[in-house]
């Protein structure tokens, strides 16, 4: 299983960006895919997930702004970023799994994790 991720980079407060995340060696629709950002000094937080019930989750600091979609025909998930503050820079990282549903936001629960990418939000 490998998740890469793509799409960071520098933008300025106001500004968006797109990440993606492409999965190989997983079955489309049948995977959680989440995720998840980590601040220089702080801990790993939840950003974002797509729930194998169609749902999507987000955090409520990113609720509105930020938006996850799919391509099944990819099995690539995106997260649009819109809107963004200095305090959204963090590195973000994809990640894949089956938690349950009442638990989506917890990172043990991801199995799989894609290398990290940076997002900076500065004027």
């Amino acid at each position: 299983v490998q998740l890469q991720a793509s799409g960071g980079g520098q933008v300025q407060p106001g500004g968006s960006l797109s990440l993606s995340c492409a999965a190989s060696g997983l079955t489309y629709g049948s995977y959680v895919m989440g995720w998840f950002r980590q601040a220089p000094g702080k801990e790993r937080e939840f950003v974002a997930a797509f729930g194998r019930n169609n749902y999507r989750y987000y955090s409520d600091s990113v609720k509105g702004r930020f938006t996850m979609s799919r391509d099944g025909a990819k099995n690539t998930n995106y997260l649009q970023m819109n809107s963004l503050k200095p305090e959204d820079t963090a590195v973000y990282f994809c990640a894949a799994g089956y938690p349950p549903v009442g638990s989506i936001r917890s990172d043990s629960l991801y199995r799989y994790w894609g290398q990290g990418t940076q997002v900076t939000v500065s004027s």
